[in-house]
């Protein structure tokens, strides 16, 4: 009888710590998620950056044609 009851008090502690990685790796996913879409509108920022300047630098080659 001690066997069987270790084998099902080891299988619930073995589902109760993939549980708890499963809740860490959620959360880590969550986190990177945010942090991407962070970065994605950094990046969105720099390029209309970019075009700008580019724009401005057009403007200033045609003025000193």
């Amino acid at each position: 009888m001690f066997w069987p009851m270790l084998a099902i008090a080891l299988g619930f502690l073995g589902i109760a710590v993939l549980g708890v990685l499963g809740i860490k790796v959620f959360i880590e996913a969550q986190r990177l998620g945010r942090q991407v879409a962070r970065t994605t509108e950094r990046i969105n920022r720099a390029a209309e950056d970019l075009e700008n300047a580019a724009g401005q630098l057009a403007r200033t080659g045609e003025a000193l044609r």
